[in-house]
């Protein structure tokens, strides 16, 4: 499936606006499937044994990650969000979809970034991170949040750089669109584009979203329901 159109592009013709709609269509099919909490991992040898497709989602502590998991898929509690930054230290695994049909496993990975968190955490985290990511075959993107209310920070940047050096394909998917200002919000999307462009492993498409209102919530699902088997 051709990458869908960022915010404000324009479609070329009835061909694009039809394939278009077929993908929203296949991503809420998809994400209206059962979600269920399969698996949680603190180290590499305790990964799940699996060889659906997957999806990781990684970001700075508090930058939205559980709450997007719930927003895509329509359910409020099945991801945890907590309160505490730095909280969640493990990979957790959902399953997406029905036995016979198309199926995803969403991987919520843990925050980075989080001035508190100690350094053993961080270095910890920073291993089981990177194993994971060169060492998934079946890993098919790993969507990478931004805060769209806050410039992007360092670790965003080491974030990237570490997912250029596994080689892994990811997207950056601006979070909390609704408490950006206009100005403020085109100023970041113009700045994930740009980032965009200087990263190999980057896809072309910036996603804006918020899962307080729900925009750009059907254009992720449609991008993501693409890798679904």
């Amino acid at each position: 499936m051709s990458p869908l159109p960022a915010k404000g592009e324009l479609l070329r013709g009835p061909e694009d606006a039809a394939e278009q709609a077929a993908a929203l269509e296949r991503g809420r099919l998809l994400f209206a499937k059962p979600c269920r909490f399969v698996h949680a991992a603190q180290q590499i040898d305790g990964l799940l044994d699996s060889d659906m497709p997957e999806i990781a989602f990684c970001g700075r502590s508090n930058v939205g990650k559980s709450s997007l998991v719930n927003a895509l898929t329509g359910q409020n509690t099945l991801a945890r969000v907590s309160n505490t930054p730095g909280r969640t230290r493990q990979l957790n695994f959902f399953e997406l979809g029905e036995e016979g049909g198309p199926r995803l496993m969403l991987v919520d990975m843990p925050g980075y970034g989080y001035a508190q968190a100690s350094k053993s955490v961080k270095a910890d985290w920073q291993g089981l991170m990177f194993d994971y990511l060169r060492g998934r075959p079946n890993l098919r993107r790993v969507v990478l949040l931004l805060d769209a209310r806050i410039e992007t920070k360092d670790s965003d940047r080491a974030a990237m750089d570490l997912l250029g050096e596994a080689a892994v394909p990811f997207q950056i998917v601006l979070t909390k669109a609704d408490g950006a200002k206009p100005y403020w919000l085109q100023k970041r999307q113009e700045e994930a584009a740009e980032l965009v462009r200087k990263r190999t492993a980057a896809h072309p498409v910036v996603i804006t979203t918020s899962s307080e209102t729900g925009a750009g919530i059907p254009e992720l699902r449609a991008e993501l329901a693409a890798f679904a088997a």
